[in-house]
């Protein structure tokens, strides 16, 4: 009989278990966050600032949920980064279902906002309410990235509660591996968004 699990409740351990899943070691594997990045213009800065004042001042009046945090900070980001503009599209709250071969057991879940370019999955991103660490979604959005159609390709995704951020890449030829980026938040005195912005305009364009 098919048991059926929901992707929120998969750990990073039954995801090595059942579809081999590694984390490279080798910084090589995962450059595309923090090499030759573009700049951030004099034009963006202001719109980043806004976007993490905006957070700011709405977390102070908990709770915050997935919405307001789609709303307030991914939305904007996506579009500076140019994910509304050809050759992109966007779709949101798209259903998948994974399987490991010869295992009774088939994973289901729900993307938050899922970003195409010729029907192909490039960028996967996560969102989760403020109070929760990334740690709890970096699994889930990893099933989401595993369940990419097309093999040939990395999946990239950006997993955030809305104060925190981390990129992720994954390959899925032969044996699967993934990369994590360093954390961004937004409760430094720097804004890290210039960061998280330029890593996703980077994206964007490597991409399109």
């Amino acid at each position: 009989m098919v048991q059926f699990i929901q992707a929120q409740n998969v750990g990073l351990a039954y995801l090595e278990e059942r579809f081999s899943l590694q984390q490279a070691e080798d910084e090589a594997f995962f450059t595309e966050w923090f090499e030759n990045l573009p700049e951030i213009t004099d034009l963006e800065k202001p719109d980043l600032d806004r976007i993490k004042l905006h957070f700011l001042r709405l977390v102070k009046h908990p709770p915050l949920s997935e919405e307001t945090v789609k709303l307030v900070v991914l939305s904007p980001l996506l579009n500076l980064a140019g994910f509304y503009d050809e050759p992109f599209y966007m779709r949101g709250e798209q259903s998948i279902q994974i399987s490991a071969e010869d295992e009774g057991e088939i994973i289901r879940g729900k993307i938050d906002v899922l970003v195409i370019q010729e029907q192909f999955w490039l960028l996967v991103i996560e969102s989760k309410r403020s109070s929760f660490s990334l740690l709890e979604a970096i699994p889930q959005a990893l099933v989401y990235m595993l369940a990419n159609p097309n093999q040939d390709k990395p999946t990239f995704g950006l997993v955030t509660n809305g104060s925190h951020f981390i990129f992720v890449k994954l390959t899925n030829q032969n044996i699967p591996k993934y990369a994590l980026s360093d954390e961004f938040t937004l409760l430094r005195r720097k804004n890290e968004l210039y960061q998280v912005l330029s890593g996703l305009k980077n994206l964007s364009q490597s991409l399109s």
